[in-house]
């Protein structure tokens, strides 16, 4: 800890670099008054670090909360801190060119508010997203109502609806422990995200793209703005790109090379990325675009200015991920597993010498196990833990080993007493899923989650141990976060539609149904057959002619609607009129507030 640079204030100045105004109060809210924003609430971070935080996350956290309009070069400005994104302004011939419009609608009508406010009352003319991850299109229809050209990587809206629809609620409800919303604002509870402080909390939107970007070099001029593409496909995302304006000397590396260690695979969970591929395309990024930029900025944090500096953060960005990826398959191919390589891999003193190097939001540990995820898998190669119990029934064996729930407290204090509170928190654990009615164990469990989340410099870890001894505590506590809109059911595709309805079929209710439906869908012209049988749900395009138990003639708007509970008025119905019924009968809800800290 001594040994950091907390002496450089370099990315202070470039936080501060551009200031043009502040939005005060910085609160927002949706029509009825609902807050989905408050970054004043942050105000205590303008303090010393406390002995609640870690002085590096605490710094970090500094940075963040920083919020306002900012110039970032001649005709480019952004809007930071007011969500976990910024929002970047391109101005063109005839108004502005919006890159990643927030999560919000209200956030991003309330940044566009505060860029007119100070540069005049431009139209938006043009949409970009820089890849498919809701943060980076979610406000859209808070700055614009469709009639713009919007820009997006080949592939976006396949990845965009999946990521939200698909496995959704685990994701959202893992959300809440990734970014604390329900933990006090506070030196002891939240103090931000590590790649911003948190996650608005209104109201999502999504419109489709109408221009594709297909290849790297690819140029595109809006509103007289020109854009230089690079696509970046398996990065931070499945679909990315950077993009350089050569007539501003600045470019855009989305969420590509940010002022932290960014998540192989977050907390919240998502498909693992590929480490060697973000590498190479920051590599790629170098060679393409260094001598070309004056001002590098990303869609969170602050900018870097100068070629030898944008040179030099790119450089050390890649290294990072290919140290990690590297380092990971050397000592994989020596047979170590993911959690022994996550003690072995440290990063080289250069780099932790590095601000932006450091894991606030991902982390060498987790990034280490996700790089091994992804070419193992699972399993660790011994076959002890081929057939493991679930977490419950290992742990009550695991307690009745030890001598009992009152023998399990006691070694774990000892650990505590011994500063092994990592081994103290799974012996905790351990009694609380084998008895959740034993209060010493889960009052001794939330004190340790809540000292490791003090101790912890990233802030997504600190989040999930605060929000684990926080539900401990309480119970499972509701939460604002927003589900998905209706526009990301309508980007659906047909075979999207159906595969939703497959993924919510209870397999063991279903066992003994079979039925078939042949849906033609009116307006796309496309006919549809989706069978049920030994509990998997089939679709089939354009299938062959023989009869199906019920044939439905409706558009696309009505199959969704269909599926959103509005029933089947108006749709054309030929056969068994009961198989819907019966689909209907084996389809599964997912549980928006399932325990992790408890069985």
């Amino acid at each position: 800890m001594a040994d950091l640079p907390f002496h450089d204030r370099g990315d202070f100045e470039d936080a501060d670099r551009g200031f043009i105004a502040k939005l005060s109060p910085a609160v927002i809210r949706t029509a009825d008054g609902q807050v989905v924003w408050d970054n004043d609430s942050y105000d205590f971070l303008q303090g010393d670090c406390p002995r609640t935080a870690h002085p590096s996350l605490w710094r970090q956290s500094q940075l963040c909360t920083r919020q306002g309009l900012y110039e970032v070069t001649d005709g480019i400005y952004q809007v930071r801190g007011l969500d976990l994104s910024n929002m970047t302004l391109a101005e063109g011939e005839r108004g502005v060119v919006v890159i990643d419009p927030l999560i919000s609608t209200e956030c991003a009508a309330a940044a566009l508010k505060l860029y007119r406010a100070h540069r005049g009352d431009r139209p938006v003319t043009g949409v970009v997203y820089t890849h498919a991850h809701a943060d980076h299109f979610g406000g859209v229809r808070g700055v614009t109502g469709g009639d713009v050209p919007i820009l997006a990587p080949a592939g976006f809206m396949e990845h965009a609806v999946t990521e939200n629809v698909f496995a959704g609620p685990a994701m959202i409800r893992r959300a809440v422990y990734m970014y604390g919303p329900a933990l006090p604002r506070s030196p002891e509870g939240q103090i931000g995200a590590g790649l911003g402080m948190t996650a608005s909390t209104g109201t999502m939107s999504l419109i489709p793209p109408t221009v594709e970007i297909t290849r790297t070099g690819q140029e595109e001029t809006v509103d007289g703005v020109r854009m230089i593409f690079q696509l970046t496909p398996g990065t931070e995302a499945p679909v990315e790109m950077n993009f350089l304006f050569p007539d501003r000397r600045a470019l855009c590396l989305a969420e590509n090379a940010t002022h932290n260690l960014h998540n192989v695979l977050p907390l919240r969970g998502a498909a693992v990325r590929d480490a060697r591929a973000w590498a190479r395309y920051l590599t790629e990024a170098i060679a393409l675009f260094a001598d070309r930029a004056e001002v590098a900025f990303a869609s969170h944090h602050w900018p870097t200015w100068g070629r030898e500096r944008i040179e030099r953060f790119l450089s050390q960005q890649r290294d990072m991920y290919t140290y990690l990826h590297d380092q990971t398959l050397r000592l994989l191919n020596k047979g170590l597993t993911g959690t022994e390589i996550a003690e072995a891999v440290h990063m080289p003193p250069e780099l932790e010498q590095a601000w932006h190097t450091h894991g606030y939001y991902g982390s060498v540990s987790h990034n280490v196990k996700a790089i091994y995820q992804r070419y193992l898998g699972w399993f660790d190669g011994n076959p002890a833990n081929l057939w493991p119990h679930p977490p419950r029934e290992s742990a009550t064996r695991y307690v009745e080993c030890l001598g009992g729930g009152a023998a399990v407290v006691a070694f774990a204090r000892r650990y505590i007493d011994e500063n092994d509170l990592r081994f103290a928190v799974q012996l905790l654990n351990h009694a609380v899923f084998a008895d959740e009615g034993n209060k010493e164990a889960r009052d001794l469990l939330a004190e340790v989650y809540t000292r490791l989340g003090h101790g912890a410099e990233n802030a997504t870890w600190r989040n999930f141990y605060l929000m684990g001894a926080h539900e401990l505590a309480d119970g499972i506590v509701s939460t604002t976060v927003e589900t998905p809109s209706s526009d990301f059911f309508a980007a659906l595709t047909v075979e999207q539609i159906f595969d939703s309805i497959a993924i919510r079929v209870d397999g063991p209710r279903a066992w003994h149904e079979r039925l078939s439906i042949d849906w033609h869908l009116t307006d796309l012209g496309e006919r549809y057959r989706t069978t049920l049988s030994n509990g998997a749900f089939v679709q089939q395009a354009e299938p062959r002619d023989d009869s199906a138990d019920l044939t439905l003639r409706l558009t696309k708007a009505q199959l969704v609607g269909l599926l959103s509970g509005k029933g089947v008025e108006g749709v054309e119905r030929e056969g068994d009129t009961t198989v819907l019924q019966r689909l209907v009968a084996v389809l599964d809800r997912p549980v928006p507030d399932f325990a992790i800290v408890t069985a």
